[in-house]
């Protein structure tokens, strides 16, 4: 996902411009996996170094109201990444490094029909391993 893109979707959602959500936004546009809160608090702090740890918490939540994050369970950690905007699929995701790639199979499909008495209005399939560069 794109700043722009990521940014006119807060601005819909109600959340006004900041030049730090920008910063943060920045911040995942240069990563391929999942960030944690302390991640994005490091990595924004060389160029707001008064910056909070609550205050970079609160604007990742906003992003996943906003639907501009989506979220994992890493380790028993909570982490963040850009949402997919693209064509259903799953990812596999390095436990290691928190890289991630996309799969293009699904698992509801091996599913006939919907359960008696239930309506499936979404799902979430991630695979979890150690990527070829970690595993060395």
């Amino acid at each position: 996902m794109k700043v722009e893109v990521a940014m006119q979707k807060l601005k819909e959602k109600g959340y006004k411009y900041t030049q730090k959500r920008e910063k943060i936004l920045e911040i995942f546009t240069k990563v391929n996996g999942y960030l944690s809160v302390k991640d994005v608090y490091k990595k924004i702090k060389q160029d707001y170094p008064t910056i909070s740890l609550n205050t970079v918490y609160l604007n990742l939540s906003f992003f996943e109201e906003a639907e501009i994050l989506e979220t994992t369970d890493l380790n028993g950690e909570k982490v963040y990444r850009f949402s997919c905007e693209d064509q259903h699929h799953h990812h596999i995701i390095c436990t290691e490094c928190g890289k991630v790639k996309a799969i293009n199979i699904c698992p509801m499909d091996a599913i006939y029909g919907n359960p008696p008495g239930f309506t499936i209005t979404g799902h979430k399939f991630e695979i979890y391993g150690c990527c070829d560069e970690c595993n060395k």
